[in-house]
């Protein structure tokens, strides 16, 4: 597998894995009709935006690495209660 791919692949470093797997597995099942698909788009599009701003905010107060592990992730996430996206 190339580079690319694995690490678009390593739940560490993509957050919004799970919303990009359904909206791919949506836009096949729906023989690539995009407007079927929007709600799973605009839920991926909220993830990369979520995560986007906790990782500006990161680096802002320098802390190392930007993006959180899958782990710190998920403890951020039970701690919203509800995910935000």
């Amino acid at each position: 597998m190339p580079l690319v791919t694995r690490r678009l692949r390593d739940p560490d470093i993509n957050p919004c894995l799970l919303e990009s797997d359904a909206s791919a597995r949506c836009m096949d099942e729906n023989n690539y009709d995009g407007e079927r698909c929007s709600t799973y788009f605009l839920k991926y599009k909220n993830c990369r935006k979520f995560w986007n701003s906790i990782m500006i905010q990161r680096r802002q107060n320098g802390v190392k690495p930007p993006m959180p592990t899958a782990a710190e992730r998920d403890e951020i996430l039970g701690a919203m209660g509800k995910m935000p996206y």
